[in-house]
């Protein structure tokens, strides 16, 4: 999706595409339609969309480079907004099988709860620990990220918006004897419509983006270690065990569950091509963004140099963190 993204919006641009792939490496079919070869290779690590004149000078009027910038702008950030709109219909099939879904207004508290001494009946949360709360998926993940028991928690009540200060959460000792936060309130449900199908697959959506970003800041500002990010071979494992635990219950929860697991990655596959890194698709909309201020475009040499050492550098970390995955499978200390 994220290169047919790119494949399309090069052909609506008038660029000449010369191939398109499906996985890398080892060329195991090919057909060429027009002008362009559409071939499947063996490795099942993504793909590619080449197009003339994206690496070197052209003299090929179709070639990408001698486009506008605003055409390569569009091409460029086209594979993104492909994963994000890949993500959206994964989460509207996720919200249409949902009877009714959950607000972020408190409804009721369990006996003995811990959170009723500060919260209220008929509070809609505003945020935890600073954490902007627009649906029930970002209750989840702020809780769920927390350094504390005791967050700070804001609500609206009564039409104003009240700080609670540190609010003390229901905490348990998992197997492992981890201290764990664990929501001991309910919310109120809304009825599904039309309206709210809509609301919520795209609330839920851009909450997905929202802790994407969240998370990516969170492991440049140190509240994410190294031992919290996972790679290919971590998230095959993860994958394994959400089907695993939905087989359980029956074959459609492992779906949902797998399909869930999918969202997420699409979204940050997204998100994280967007970032101005070099050799990504942020890297170069970066370059591209200077050109349109400069009016005209960075030398290719020095361009292509600067994404050959991020490419390089992005292996390497990659093999990295596959590695430290390889490590946690064979020593059992599980991913977070």
């Amino acid at each position: 999706m994220h290169e047919g993204g790119h494949f399309v919006a090069a052909k609506l641009s008038g660029v000449q595409v010369n191939e398109f792939a499906l996985g890398m490496g080892p060329k195991l079919f090919s057909l060429t339609k027009g002008e362009t070869k559409y071939s499947l290779r063996l490795l099942p690590i993504g793909g590619y969309c080449a197009m003339e004149g994206e690496d070197e000078d052209s003299s090929n009027p179709r070639a990408f480079g001698n486009k506008p910038v605003w055409k390569r702008i569009i091409i460029v950030v086209a594979g993104a907004i492909m994963n994000i709109i890949l993500g959206l219909l994964m989460t509207l099939t996720l919200v249409l099988q949902q009877p009714y879904y959950a607000s972020t207004t408190i409804a009721d508290f369990p006996e003995q709860s811990v959170t009723e001494n500060s919260l209220q009946v008929g509070d809609k949360l505003e945020s935890i620990d600073g954490y902007a709360i627009w649906n029930s998926r970002d209750i989840v993940f702020a809780l769920g990220t927390t350094q504390t028991t005791s967050p700070n928690i804001k609500v609206n009540r009564d039409g104003q918006s009240i700080d609670l200060g540190n609010v003390p959460l229901y905490t348990y000792e998992d197997e492992n004897g981890n201290e764990q936060i664990s929501v001991d309130f309910y919310v109120e449900r809304v009825d599904k419509s039309f309206l709210s199908v809509c609301g919520e697959t795209i609330g839920q959506t851009v909450s997905t983006v929202r802790m994407v970003w969240a998370s990516l800041v969170g492991m440049v500002t140190g509240k994410f270690g190294f031992n919290d990010m996972s790679g290919p071979v971590g998230v095959a494992s993860a994958i394994t065990t959400v089907a695993s635990q939905g087989l359980e219950s029956g074959f459609l929860d492992a779906f949902n569950n797998i399909l869930y697991v999918m969202m997420i990655l699409t979204i940050n596959l997204g998100i994280f091509n967007l970032l101005p890194i070099p050799a990504l698709d942020g890297g170069r909309f970066f370059f591209l963004l200077i050109e349109l201020i400069r009016r005209k475009p960075i030398p290719q040499k020095y361009e292509g140099v600067i994404h050959g050492v991020g490419f390089a550098l992005l292996m390497v970390f990659m093999l990295a963190i596959t590695f430290n995955d390889i490590v946690r499978i064979v020593t059992g200390s599980g991913f977070g």
